[in-house]
């Protein structure tokens, strides 16, 4: 591939049908009404404004961008925790008016009951749903066999690491089914070799579930390793610059990926978005520029 092989997208998808979607986004705001200091009246704080994008069934969407771009704001509104002001969310033609189990969501905290082993915390969505206890074990114990944990069923989440405690919290997440999975950065707190290992989990998982995947990210690098194309974010208001498909072959999976040329063109194009707000411009640099041009990853 060719080391401008990268297609850039309006930010309005408007190149995808809303057959094809999955998840549809339209003219989405997040406004707060923020007391001011002298108790007189309020001041207003856009968060996000006039979103557009459109998540294609069963791809892996990456939003990258750095802090208070309203990264996790946009992923709030999805899960339903949280509501546009104004626009609307739909899910296959449904507008989403609050929390459901069509949706699971991991967060970077792991947010696992303390107080329940291995086992029931993965059974809880199960739980919730009304599915029997034997058929809660038995679906519970085959999410638990996928993320590798199986031996530690009868575990208490203070007796595993930060990588097996993220590795219930995606197996809880996907025993109850939902059709989207949301991740909010859910491997920042862990170590980088660790980091490495659950992205590659989540990719094998993702591949056997088929699952519709929205992950919240601040590290370039990630992003493009993981995703079939990445949303970049600026912030002030937060507002989606451009959606990037990627087109590194996959499986990428214990490859040399990371280091090749073809990872550092979109990395250096995203770093440039980033910091300047427009990448295109850099659609007829020549090879030798590029390679001139890239520097090494700092996750932002």
């Amino acid at each position: 591939m060719a080391l401008n092989a990268i297609e850039l997208e309006h930010p309005d998808q408007g190149s995808l049908p809303d057959s094809d979607a999955k998840i549809i986004l339209k003219n989405i705001s997040r406004i707060y009404h923020i007391k001011r200091k002298n108790g007189q009246g309020t001041t207003e704080f856009i968060a996000l404004k006039d979103v557009n994008l459109k998540v294609k069934s069963g791809e892996l969407l990456a939003i990258v961008g750095p802090s208070g771009c309203g990264k996790s704001t946009l992923l709030d509104l999805i899960a339903g925790l949280a509501h546009p002001s104004p626009g609307e969310i739909f899910i296959d033609g449904r507008l989403i008016k609050g929390p459901a189990l069509d949706r699971g969501i991991v967060l970077q905290g792991y947010a696992l009951f303390p107080w329940r082993v291995v086992l029931d915390n993965v059974a809880f969505g199960l739980e919730i749903k009304g599915v029997p206890k034997n058929e809660r074990r038995r679906i519970s114990q085959e999410f638990i066999n996928l993320v590798g944990l199986q031996g530690f069923e009868e575990r208490y989440p203070y007796e595993l690491s930060g990588g097996m405690k993220q590795r219930v919290a995606i197996a809880r997440a996907l025993a109850y089914d939902p059709e989207v999975l949301l991740m909010d950065e859910p491997f920042a707190a862990v170590d980088a070799q660790a980091r490495e290992v659950l992205q590659d989990e989540l990719l094998l998982i993702w591949d056997k579930t088929g699952k519709t995947i929205v992950f919240v990210t601040h590290s370039i690098e990630e992003a493009i390793y993981l995703a079939d194309r990445v949303a970049v974010m600026t912030p002030s208001p937060g507002v989606i610059k451009e959606v990037l498909e990627i087109t590194l072959l996959r499986p990428r999976q214990n490859s040399d990926i990371r280091s090749s040329a073809e990872f550092g063109w979109v990395r250096h194009k995203i770093r440039d978005l980033l910091q300047n707000g427009n990448a295109a411009e850099y659609s007829q640099s020549t090879n030798q520029d590029v390679a001139e041009k890239i520097a090494p990853e700092v996750a932002l």
